[in-house]
């Protein structure tokens, strides 16, 4: 192993050819932190000894007691690809920026930010579980942001230590998380990215045991078996996966079984049973090991000699098939380079026109184009107290420290500049991350990832940075989350005296992670919303120490969405002076339309008649009302819309900025009991204005319009929606009856897949208010035998009439309501005027 220093790795970074940018994404567990610890011994970062039980990348208190991954690790590290070969310094060295993301759903936002950064996705399988939901939905994301991805499908020492697999079981075991892995790139890859299929023959798949720090590919075995004569390495490894069979009697090669008692599997031959032999003699007949050893070629220390078990198969494994090698080399052979990857991922990340001049230099990777930085986490500092830094990606353009950069905020609109969405700062300090320490640059080009000291102060989440004068510059598209923060708790401080340092904790809070929500309810709690409990948890953990105050928290609060089953009559309002009357209508939006928002589809930002012809063709809206949309809401973006159909109307132009912002208030919060409203279509049918525009001025018109919308909603067949969490619970068959008498007593089970290995996972959707200690109940009454993980999947109607007393939705409006301080719920005849 040959270690870099940092002035190589400085220089090595100048060349975008040589730079691999990389996200290590899995579901929970599999072994991605395990991993990063060989990448890092190969790298010369820390000793060979130590991978796979450092856990290098994982950082934080909570992350070593729990033993999962909370947040994305960044580490940028320069590895000499030649000396790997040579056991000497080359020239032919990369650096390789690399991110260990967390693998629990409650933190894939984390996942979702690394993935912006980076080219290439590293994803680990348990080869044992599989290809579990968590995974396919990273590697969905990976493919939605066009990141090319390679596969390792870990914990191969399972099947030798623990379920003593023969080779035919393990290798259609094997076959099959392959098979999995690739349905999932056929079915969401962009044809920008070309060909993402994965396989073991092209060194796109590795196989390997993280824990143990031994990894291989076809190309592995195929150079040991090049040395012998007549063997061709490309031809062989071409021959070591799939339907081709050996026969060493006759020494040919069969795409079919013989039915002779010597003809196997080519996998199973030349490198299943190769290890199993390795293995066996570590663990049972150490004296069959050394002759095997030598035959290998493989040498260790004297002192390993005197090892046994575990610990000896652990040091022989690593020094025949080193695991970080193995990695590095496939990430630095198959993954592209950011020269490569920005050329077609451009038109997927950059908002603004594709043939400008920014849009160019992120497409050529200039490093002499217009500056353009995306920053997508804030991290906080462990040298300076109450400090963060930018963590983002250089796209275009280079960055130094004393740089002036124009900060374009996530609440930036293009065309429009609020003054709390731009600002102007200077770049203290220019850096790199190597997991928690930052490390000093003089100067970051594009193609890689930087940190950045002095910009926390105005960065919130996430930003676009370009040179200070660059006032027309286009920004990164923002980030799409595959959960929401679904969950809520309100905070409050023991001593009211420490509110200013609660406000503060809170503030430092919402910077440092990707989608915690902090706000305050018209009852002046002080609410945080998460993805689920466990991250909730840590939130409220972070938000202790940040504070540094004794913190109450309450008990967890569900979010409902308010929607209609029906078409309302139309109904009137008119405002306080009364000389203003407005009509409105609402009725349900369709289904396929709200997911079409809800996934960015359809949008605000559309082009008016590309959208109008979208929505008339395949949603089947009159042409009419497709073009008079006004606006989305709740937030200019979500999944209701106000129309305007009024015909033979005077003054309804000069009306609209009144009429939206009240529909982006009554959107926010609907009448049943102030939750966001979901899949409802409002119409502006008809208003009789004032001629005088003082007398229809915003103070009269806003109020109306809420009214309207409210009496709307109110006409329309009101109805909740409930969230629903997708369960997917491994389990061994013995606790299965266990996994059953809980969930059946909270929601109906989706699906039962034996997985062999006598496991199964039961997949069952679970309402979020049924969910709360659902986990420590299902892991006392299995004995910890099950594994749950729970995700945010939709949104349901809850089939009861919340007008109607008694029934549960009432109930639910009636809690909503209390707890919110709100009074009685109006009737309609309190809203609506009466002609």
């Amino acid at each position: 192993m040959v270690n870099l220093t940092a002035r190589d790795v400085e220089v090595t970074m100048r060349n975008q050819h040589r730079v691999r940018n990389v996200s290590i994404v899995a579901h929970v567990d599999h072994g991605k932190s395990t991993l990063t610890d060989s990448m890092l011994s190969a790298a010369g970062l820390m000793a060979l000894e130590d991978a796979g039980k450092v856990r290098a990348t994982d950082t934080r208190d909570d992350e070593a007691e729990r033993g999962i991954s909370v947040k994305a690790t960044a580490v940028s590290f320069g590895y000499d690809f030649g000396a790997t070969r040579t056991g000497i310094a080359t020239s032919d060295s990369y650096v390789v920026n690399l991110v260990d993301c967390p693998g629990h759903v409650d933190f894939s936002p984390e996942v979702t930010a690394a993935l912006r950064l980076t080219d290439g996705a590293l994803v680990v399988v348990d080869c044992v579980e599989g290809v579990c939901v968590q995974t396919q939905t990273v590697l969905r994301q990976a493919l939605g942001e066009r990141i090319k991805p390679v596969l390792v499908v870990n914990k191969l020492d399972r099947f030798f230590l623990e379920l003593e697999l023969d080779g035919e079981e393990a290798y259609q075991a094997l076959r099959r998380v392959v098979e999995d892995a690739n349905a999932v790139v056929a079915m969401y890859s962009d044809n920008e990215l070309r060909n993402c299929h994965m396989s073991p023959e092209n060194g796109t798949v590795a196989f390997a045991a993280g824990l143990h720090g031994w990894a291989f590919t076809l190309s592995s075995f195929a150079k040991l078996y090049s040395s012998r004569p007549g063997v061709d390495e490309a031809k062989l490894r071409g021959r070591l996966w799939g339907d081709n069979f050996f026969d060493p009697e006759t020494k040919k090669w069969t795409t079919c079984h013989t039915g002779s008692a010597t003809c196997e599997r080519g996998f199973i031959r030349f490198c299943y049973k190769p290890l199993k032999k390795v293995i066996e003699a570590c663990m049972n007949d150490k004296t069959s090991l050394w002759p095997l050893l030598d035959k290998l070629g493989v040498e260790i220390k004297a002192e390993a000699k005197d090892l046994s078990g575990k610990k000896l198969m652990r040091r022989i494994m690593q020094a025949w098939l080193p695991a970080g090698e193995v990695l590095l080399d496939m990430l630095v052979l198959h993954l592209p380079s950011p020269a490569t990857a920005q050329r077609y991922r451009v038109d997927n990340i950059f908002d603004g026109p594709l043939d400008d001049a920014y849009a160019n230099a992120i497409r050529n990777c200039d490093a002499d184009g217009p500056l353009l930085i995306y920053v997508a986490k804030m991290v906080p500092a462990v040298d300076r107290m109450g400090r963060m830094y930018a963590f983002g990606r250089v796209f275009s353009g280079k960055v130094a420290s004393g740089n002036k950069v124009r900060v374009i905020s996530n609440k930036y609109l293009p065309g429009g500049r609020g003054k709390g969405d731009v600002f102007v700062k200077t770049v203290q300090r220019t850096g790199i991350l190597v997991g928690k320490t930052f490390q000093a640059v003089d100067g970051v080009l594009c193609g890689n990832t930087v940190a950045l000291a002095g910009l926390d102060d105005v960065i919130v989440k996430t930003a676009t940075l370009t040179d200070a004068r660059a006032v027309s510059a286009g920004i990164i598209k923002p980030l799409k989350f595959s959960v929401a923060p679904i969950l809520r708790k309100s905070v409050a401080c023991r001593n009211p005296a420490d509110l200013p340092k609660l406000l503060k904790g809170l503030e430092r809070l919402v910077k440092a992670d990707p989608l915690v929500e902090c706000y305050v309810e018209e009852t002046g709690e002080h609410i945080i919303a998460g993805a689920g409990e466990l991250h909730l948890e840590v939130c409220l953990d972070d938000l202790k120490k940040m504070a540094g105050v004794d913190i109450l928290i309450g008990a967890p609060v569900v979010p409902y969405r308010e929607t209609v089953v029906g078409s309302s009559r139309i109904v009137a309002t008119k405002s306080p002076n009364k000389h203003n009357r407005l009509y409105m209508e609402a009725r349900p939006l369709e289904e396929e339309l709200v997911q079409a928002i809800e996934d960015g589809r359809v949008g605000p930002r559309d082009e008016v008649t590309s959208r109008a012809k979208l929505l008339r063709e395949e949603f089947g809206w009159d042409a009419g009302d497709a073009k008079k949309l006004w606006c989305f809401g709740p937030a200019t973006t979500g999944p209701n819309l106000l129309v305007n159909t009024c015909k033979g109307v005077y003054y309804t132009g000069e009306i609209q900025d009144s009429v939206v912002m009240a529909f982006q208030a009554a959107s926010k919060g609907g009448v049943l009991a102030e939750e966001p409203l979901r899949g409802i279509r409002f119409h502006l049918c008809d208003a009789v204005l004032h001629s005088d525009c003082i007398h229809r001025g915003s103070g009269q018109i806003i109020p109306t319009a809420r009214r309207a919308i409210h009496a709307a909603q109110l006409a329309a067949s009101p109805r909740l929606m409930e969230p629903l969490y997708l369960a997917e619970i491994h389990v061994p068959n013995s606790a299965v009856p266990e996994v059953y008498s809980l969930l059946e007593k909270r929601t109906e089970i989706l699906e039962h897949q034996d997985l062999g290995f006598d496991r199964v996972v039961v997949k069952a959707f679970l309402p979020v208010s049924e969910s709360f200690h659902f986990m420590q109940q299902l892991r006392s009454k299995t004995s910890g035998k099950a594994f749950p993980e729970l995700a945010f999947h939709s949104w349901r109607l809850i089939n009861s009439d919340p007008l109607e007393d008694g029934s549960m939705a009432s109930i639910v409006v009636g809690e909503a309501r209390e707890r919110k301080g709100l009074g009685p719920l109006p009737t309609l005849e309190e809203l609506d005027y009466k002609i």
